[in-house]
């Protein structure tokens, strides 16, 4: 931490290192004094940085997911969920029709969320935590910036808007090519168990994937700071911190009237990555639209619809062109 006068206090308690870093770095504000005395009080980076960015992941993660656990638990909210329940039967009809299941419901059940979280965290602990350790190391070998004080929200804010540019590009190609017949069999068809996706979805997935999607997202930063060499770590916290919040949006399985893409029509969001989830091809992007749409890869009601008519009016075209 070389941009602060460095305090080494006879105690070790955390909250003796911040008090002592007060003391004599007015000039910091106060995230920035405990980010300061976090990495003093660890005195060793690599494991400060380490313990942090997977305590991060998993808080966010997991608390983004529980509020949609939540809400597929109250009735009311149904009114929104993409793919939509089937209305109740009269009890003499479910009664006709006992053991054909005409009632299956596009909710998750309580054990298949119990079942999902228990494999995304085995993943987590197994796949992404020893990636993060050497994170740390990874980042100071690029020249990313890991001090105090911290970057302006300007930089912060321009940076980021370029990962999700980028990250989508990633994305959307690797993502269809997951979808090539062998690479899906192997690979990507855990992530399509549920056919009608909810939030702690959004990581279960196989191993090779959640190496090769995840690229997008930390590769991402650590590539603008090979060729820039200008970039904070908290930028890159900000941005993953972004970045679970919209896969697991997009996986919430609800549209809402409030829903970004009302205001935002190239942001992608669930509406557009459930239909994915439904029909198994097509809306292969993230986080935005334009790539789909470039590439005629959108899929949904919609889209076949705009198909047909481009295709009619080839036809006609050629009919008149042959007459």
């Amino acid at each position: 931490m070389s941009n602060i006068t460095t305090i080494l206090p006879d105690s070790g308690a955390y909250w003796a290192v911040y008090e002592k870093i007060s003391q004599v770095n007015v000039h910091l504000n106060i995230l920035e004094r405990l980010w300061a005395a976090w990495y003093q009080y660890m005195e060793n980076d690599t494991l400060a940085t380490g313990i942090m960015s997977f305590i991060m992941h998993e808080v966010v993660y997991f608390g983004r997911s529980l509020p949609w656990v939540i809400i597929d638990r109250i009735p009311w909210f149904r009114r929104y969920k993409i793919q939509n329940v089937p209305p109740p039967l009269p009890h003499f009809l479910i009664s006709a029709l006992a053991g054909t299941n005409p009632q299956q419901t596009k909710l998750p059940t309580a054990e298949e969320q119990w079942r999902c979280a228990k494999m995304v965290l085995l993943s987590h602990f197994t796949v992404e935590l020893p990636q993060i350790w050497l994170f740390h190391p990874m980042c100071k070998y690029f020249g990313m910036d890991t001090d105090v004080p911290f970057p302006p929200w300007t930089k912060i804010a321009y940076q980021v808007a370029i990962f999700f540019v980028l990250e989508d590009t990633w994305h959307y190609w690797s993502h269809r090519a997951f979808h090539w017949g062998p690479l899906y069999k192997y690979v990507h068809k855990i992530h399509h168990t549920y056919a009608a996706p909810f939030g702690l979805a959004a990581e279960y997935a196989s191993p090779i994937e959640v190496m090769a999607l995840g690229l997008g997202t930390v590769g991402t930063p650590v590539l603008w700071c090979m060729i820039t060499k200008d970039l904070h770590i908290l930028t890159v916290y900000i941005w993953i911190v972004l970045r679970l919040f919209q896969a697991i949006d997009a996986h919430s399985g609800y549209e809402f009237p409030w829903s970004l893409h009302h205001f935002l029509p190239f942001w992608a969001g669930a509406e557009h990555h459930d239909v994915h989830h439904e029909r198994f091809i097509g809306n292969y992007a993230s986080s935005f639209r334009w790539w789909d749409y470039l590439l005629d890869t959108e899929a949904g009601p919609e889209a076949a619809k705009k198909r047909r008519g481009k295709r009619l009016a080839e036809e006609a075209a050629k009919a008149r062109k042959a007459q």
